[in-house]
């Protein structure tokens, strides 16, 4: 077995702050060793040896929340993030729209109504004009609401008859015709007769965002379902790419709810699979989300008496889903925003909390957004991971104190769930934000945005250390999706996965991060991505 020697770095085993080694040795896609040059040299006087320049090299980062074919599909669709405006967003659909076949529907997403100085939510008669009859789908920033067009609303059957479906709501205008807003489970109604993308194009999607992740230093991602780009379609996407040898990032794939039924009769269990591509949680809903004001609430929204948000599964749902995934073996990762939701998810898993133990299940709530204080200490007590992504905080801050108010001081509450002693697993959520690791690492420690607001930062008795923030990516994500054991850090048996710096992040100020570059990406020792002086090691 032929042994490569990456030498001379400087080399952070476990993510941490304090120099380890000035090599690493690796065979068979696994660590042997990390140690001093020298000493590799002369433990290995045969190795291959490929020289990293005396830069920093850190295990390779997990996302541990992304929907990886919907970020893929995301790079090819209308972007509307940076959108100042409604009629912004409008030109930009229209830009987009010009180009396309006349039978084309146009997608796009990223559209955020509190960002726009009309503060209002759009209307199918906004974006009638914009795409020449053509159907349009554009999905908001967090993906918990769709503004379509008169005619994918035809196209849907969707009249003022339409009743609301479980879950969601066919906005209305004055005379109780739909409005072109459909929030939660009503994004189905018209999502479903949208033609689904070919297999060919799903894998094209995952072979661009892996790409593009590797550039950022990500070696594993957990991918989220749920809609029709990611569901089994993409499963069977990413198990043809495995299959043939060009899949090169770590995969855990969550299940939708919805095929809880069919995956347990098919004997699908978390953890199934290997260490490029494997079974993880199931994906439920417990709510929606505060941009678009539908995330389950104790009280309601400043400013919006009467509103308590969208109970996507009631408690009675939750505990069923919960007790059923328990019983054939599938760990549960549940969404939950609201101080409701996540009250909601917490009683669920407390009452199945011995069943749980027994399966050995790591439950998961994704978000943890707003928790009331008295539900804190529970996330610990019962052993679930806190799945969050940093960067939701620092984008989020307005809208959180505008429709939260005082209660925000309880929002991403970080210090206060790692001092309690659960496990934080941070990711991105990417298409709803940016994948960009390094940015989640910023609002992490800061709780800054990058440009604006004075550069104040919020709450900040909820910032985290910055080697707190990397085990989050790292161990923590492994931790989380069970693959601690082989993941997560570069010790003797892990998988060898790391990542070269251009700098070390613990030398300089938090804004350094947002400066950091990755200049090579490497899984189970073989370089994926690299760039600079290092790009001619990849093979």
């Amino acid at each position: 077995m032929t042994v490569t020697v990456f030498a001379t770095a400087d080399v952070r085993p476990d993510g941490g702050a304090a120099s380890r080694g000035e090599a690493l040795a690796v065979a068979g896609g696994r660590v042997l060793a990390v140690g001093g040059a020298a000493d590799l040299a002369a433990a290995f006087p045969r190795a291959r040896r490929v020289d990293l320049l005396g830069l920093t090299v850190f295990p390779g980062l997990i996302d541990a929340h992304i929907h990886l074919i919907g970020y893929g599909f995301s790079l090819l669709e209308v972007e509307l993030r940076e959108a100042g405006s409604l009629a912004e967003a409008a030109r930009l659909v229209s830009a987009a729209s010009a180009g396309l076949p006349a039978d084309a529907w146009v997608l796009g997403r990223g559209w955020d109504k509190n960002a726009w100085p009309e503060d209002r939510f759009p209307t199918r008669y906004d974006l009638d004009p914009t795409t020449g009859g053509r159907p349009a789908l554009m999905a908001s920033k967090d993906g918990h609401l769709l503004w379509v067009n008169s005619a994918a609303l035809r196209e849907a059957g969707i009249t003022r008859d339409t009743p609301d479906p479980p879950g969601g709501v066919v906005g209305r205008d004055a005379a109780g015709e739909p409005d072109g807003i459909l929030k939660e489970e009503a994004a189905a109604l018209v999502r479903r007769v949208v033609p689904p993308p070919t297999p060919a194009m799903r894998e094209r999607a995952a072979l661009e965002a892996i790409a593009g992740l590797h550039r950022l230093g990500l070696t594993g991602v957990h991918t989220f379902t749920g809609t029709t780009t990611e569901g089994p379609e993409g499963f069977v996407a990413l198990q043809r790419l495995h299959a043939r040898g060009e899949l090169s990032m770590r995969v855990v794939t969550t299940l939708p709810d919805r095929h809880l039924e069919a995956a347990a009769a098919a004997g699908m269990r978390t953890g199934l699979g290997d260490e490029m591509l494997r079974v993880g949680p199931v994906k439920i809903f417990a709510d929606g989300a505060l941009g678009s004001q539908t995330a389950s609430m104790l009280a309601p929204y400043d400013g919006q008496p009467g509103n308590l948000g969208v109970q996507v599964r009631s408690p009675a749902e939750l505990d069923r889903l919960v007790a059923q995934a328990n019983e054939v073996g599938l760990w549960t990762a549940i969404h939950a925003i609201g101080d409701r939701a996540n009250r909601d998810v917490l009683d669920v898993f407390e009452r199945h909390q011995v069943a749980s133990q027994r399966l050995g299940a790591r439950h998961r709530i994704e978000h943890v957004q707003l928790l009331h204080p008295e539900d804190l200490p529970r996330i610990a007590r019962l052993g679930v991971v806190a799945s969050m992504q940093p960067i939701h905080a620092t984008e989020d801050r307005a809208i959180a104190e505008r429709y939260w108010g005082p209660r925000a001081r309880w929002a991403y509450a970080w210090r206060s769930i790692a001092s309690s002693g659960a496990t934080l697993a941070f990711g991105s959520d990417a298409p709803v934000e940016t994948p960009d690791p390094w940015r989640g690492m910023y609002a992490a420690v800061t709780r800054r945005r990058e440009r604006g607001q004075d550069g104040r930062a919020w709450y900040p008795q909820e910032c985290i250390s910055l080697e707190e923030a990397f085990r989050a990516y790292t161990s923590g994500a492994a931790y989380a999706g069970g693959t601690e054991g082989w993941q997560g850090t570069l010790s003797p048996g892990s998988v060898a996965d790391f990542i070269v710096l251009d700098r070390d992040p613990y030398a300089g100020p938090p804004e350094d991060l947002l400066q950091v570059r990755v200049l090579a990406t490497v899984v189970g020792g073989r370089p994926r991505y690299a760039a600079g002086a290092l790009g001619g090691i990849v093979e």
